[in-house]
């Protein structure tokens, strides 16, 4: 197993925690590679030598955020999608002040789409193919995911003035009024 040489993690760590600081302060639309590397204390070389710009810096922390995602849905796969809805709301509780940063901005559309990818990844491996009431498979989950991400950044946003609970419960509401048949690994009922 190849051991990363510490001053290189302590470079990596200074400009992730510069930057997480400044996308909650001042957004993400703000940040520059100069004013970063300035407030992180280290040079513009040494950050280059680690990310090729601020949207590739994103796209790592937004990557290592997703996979800690999958994580939670792998380890609750057997729930169910209206049940692991709690425990994944919840993360996004967790990290409330990064993910209003970045439904914030105009320029990280990048985090849309791999969140939008990844919610749908997730309802397709949760859901019985007969839940599909079209043919178009793909139209199908963009609608369940595009609507669950707008109620993810509502919430986030402060435009929903409900716990992170309710606002869980409400989506497995919903997904019920809409007759969606989840798939529940262990008895293949629905």
């Amino acid at each position: 197993m190849d051991k990363i040489d510490r001053r290189i993690l302590k470079s990596r760590q200074a400009i992730q925690s510069t930057f997480l600081q400044m996308l909650v302060k001042e957004g993400f639309d703000e940040i520059t590679v100069r004013n970063m590397t300035e407030k992180a204390n280290i040079s513009r070389k040494t950050f280059y030598l680690h990310y090729m710009d601020k949207y590739d810096l994103l796209d790592k922390i937004v990557d290592d955020h997703i996979a800690q995602l999958r994580e939670i849905c792998d380890q609750k796969k057997d729930i169910g999608l209206i049940e692991d809805s709690v425990s994944w709301f919840s993360y996004f509780e967790q990290h409330k002040s990064f993910f209003a940063a970045l439904f914030k901005s105009r320029d990280a559309s990048s985090f849309r789409k791999k969140l939008s990818s990844f919610t749908m990844g997730e309802i397709n491996k949760k859901i019985n193919e007969d839940s599909y009431p079209i043919t178009d498979k793909h139209i199908f989950l963009k609608f369940l995911g595009t609507a669950i991400i707008g109620v993810l950044e509502s919430y986030i946003l402060d435009e929903v003035d409900s716990d992170i609970e309710i606002v869980a419960m409400q989506v497995k509401q919903l997904l019920y009024k809409l007759n969606i048949q989840i798939t529940f690994p262990k008895t293949g009922y629905a």
